[in-house]
Order: structure tokens, then C-alpha cells, then sequence
């Protein structure tokens, strides 16, 4: 009589941290994407360019600490997660996938007018608003200095953000809550993952007053609004989401201050000026697009299902 292992015909358990993972895709990103960046942060928070706690020298000075210090803790959050969670929940397919939607330039050329310069325009006519009508001619140094630091600023902000927040996060969130809801849920969480910036230099902190985070909350999740419909109406191209994005740093680093005296450089002014035109362009948004912001169910199953079909999940190294 032959007598067989107990548990020769057993599935492989599971269990542990990436089971938690596998099962919870969306919610481990957050956790992920706010930790990581958190924890890296704290010497930036506690160095001299945040509360001065920690006697911490990096090269640079301000510059410094921003390439080194914050921009780290950026990446180590968001795209960092998302990377993870990818290769956890989806292996090598996943992965490769994910990384060719960070390539997706070919889009209509109307969309580069409208987002390199209808956003600047948007932002200029909110800004006259906001700075009384007063406005000064742009110098010509801040001219040159624009494209190199927009670009700059996609392989930097952009590139450490939208992969996680927009690329990973919000197709699922508006595949289960759908798109509305996805847009104001991430909005909320990526202006709480910046909260610790708020201790630091980037957020004025010896000035700092609990209006000044939750403006730049509510700015997150009306311009989110706005962002949720240009990824969707371009077909989920994660490059349009970046441009988008650092669009709006760029004129708020480079141009803002120098055209609108009543504004200048005082952190406040600048956010309220931006506050209002994410406000107009989400109420436009919302109306044009009867809250729907450009979603298709049907049409993100077909963006997703080469992901889903190229290989099961069970047979990846990745898994």
C-alpha cells in the first residue's frame, strides 16, 4: 500500500504582506505612497531647511536640500509605490505596461496647445483677477529660463507624481467609486501627502497658519477635477497629466511674481491665485461634462485588458 504526502495536492498558502497587498492594490498605494515619502522627508523636516532640529548639511543650500532631501523622498513615494504594487499585484506584464503608459506622447497636437498654453493663459487671467488688474511686463530672463524649467520639472515633480497618483491610482479608484468621486478622493490624498512640506521651507512654515495646508487641499482636489479629465479625454496618456501638472509650477515658480505686483512672491497671494482658476476650471469642467469628466467604462477595460491578458498573475516572478 502506497501512501501519499498530505499535502501533495495542497495549493501553495499564501499569506503575510504581499497577500495584503495582492488583495488590497489601491489601498497599499496610498499607504505606500504617503509612508514612503513621509519617512524620507523627516531629515528634510527637521534639517536646517525645515525646523532646524537636526544640525544636517547637504551641498546646495536651499537648492540643495530640495535635490536632495525632497526630491528623494518624492520618488521613494508615489511612482516608488506604485512600481510595487504593480509588480506584486501584476508582475513582469504589469510592469512593462505601466511603463510604456509613461510614454505616451501620440496625442492630438490640440492637446499640447491647450495644456502648454491654455493653462498659462488661464493662469494669467486668474492672476489678474487676483492682483487687481495691476501687471508688469514679463522680463525677458524669466522668457529663457520657462521651457528649460518646465522641462526640468517634468523628469522631477512630474515624473516622482503622476505615475503613482494619476497613472496607478486613479484608473482603479474610477473603475470602483467612478470618475467624480476618484478625482476629489485622490485630490484630498495627494494634498495631504504634501503635508510635511508644510514644515519646511517649500511651505513658509515661520508663517505658517492651518488656512494655508487646507487651501492647498481644496487647490488639489479642484484642480484633480480638471487633471482627471484631461487623462481620461486623451486616452489615460500619463505624459499629458505631467505637462499639466508642471504647467502650473512652472508659472508659479517663474512668472507670477514678476507680472502681478499686488501678488509678488508672498506664498498666500500666489495660492489664492491658483485656488481661483483650479475653482473655474473644475466648475467648467463639471458642467461641461455633466460631472463625468470624460469617463468611459467601456473604454478603460479596452486600456486595461492588455494588462490583464498578457500573463496570469499566478505564474509571475513578480507576483
Amino acid at each position: 500500500m502506497s501512501v501519499l504526502p498530505a499535502q501533495a495536492d495542497a495549493p501553495p498558502r499564501r499569506g503575510g504582506v504581499l497577500d495584503v497587498v495582492r488583495r488590497h492594490p489601491l489601498l497599499s498605494f496610498v499607504v505606500l505612497a504617503i509612508a514612503g515619502s513621509w519617512l524620507a522627508w523627516i531629515p528634510l523636516v527637521l534639517g536646517s531647511y525645515g525646523l532646524g532640529v537636526w544640525d544636517i548639511q547637504v551641498p546646495g543650500g536651499d537648492d540643495g536640500w530640495q535635490l536632495f532631501a525632497m526630491l528623494p523622498g518624492a520618488f521613494l513615494g508615489p511612482i516608488g509605490a506604485a512600481f510595487f504594487v504593480t509588480a506584486v499585484t501584476e508582475g513582469r506584464a504589469g510592469v512593462r505596461a505601466w511603463l510604456r503608459r509613461l510614454t505616451k506622447w501620440k496625442v492630438n497636437w490640440r492637446w499640447y496647445v491647450g495644456i502648454l498654453v491654455g493653462t498659462p493663459a488661464a493662469l494669467l487671467l486668474a492672476s489678474f483677477v487676483a492682483g487687481g488688474g495691476q501687471v508688469d511686463a514679463v522680463p525677458m530672463q524669466t522668457l529663457v529660463q520657462y521651457l528649460p524649467f518646465l522641462v526640468m520639472q517634468v523628469f522631477t515633480t512630474g515624473l516622482a507624481e503622476e505615475p503613482g497618483w494619476r497613472d496607478f491610482a486613479l484608473p482603479r479608484a474610477q473603475r470602483r467609486f467612478g470618475a467624480l468621486v476618484a478625482a476629489v478622493g485622490i485630490g484630498v490624498l495627494w494634498g495631504v501627502w504634501h503635508l510635511p512640506l508644510y514644515l519646511t521651507q517649500w511651505g513658509h512654515w515661520d508663517t505658517l497658519h492651518w488656512l494655508r495646508p487646507v487651501a492647498f487641499i481644496a487647490f488639489c482636489v479642484l484642480f484633480n477635477v480638471v487633471m482627471t479629465w484631461v487623462f481620461n479625454r486623451t486616452g489615460q496618456s500619463l505624459p499629458m497629466a505631467m505637462l499639466l501638472h508642471v504647467s502650473i509650477n512652472t508659472y508659479a515658480s517663474l512668472v507670477i511674481a514678476d507680472m502681478f505686483p499686488l501678488i509678488g512672491d508672498d506664498y498666500d497671494n500666489i495660492q489664492g491665485a491658483l485656488l481661483l482658476a483650479a475653482a473655474v476650471g473644475a466648475v467648467v469642467t463639471l458642467v461641461a461634462t455633466r460631472g463625468r469628466l470624460g469617463y468611459h467604462p467601456e473604454r478603460d477595460e479596452q486600456i486595461a485588458r492588455p494588462v490583464e491578458t498578457t500573463r496570469p498573475l499566478e505564474a509571475s516572478p513578480l507576483s
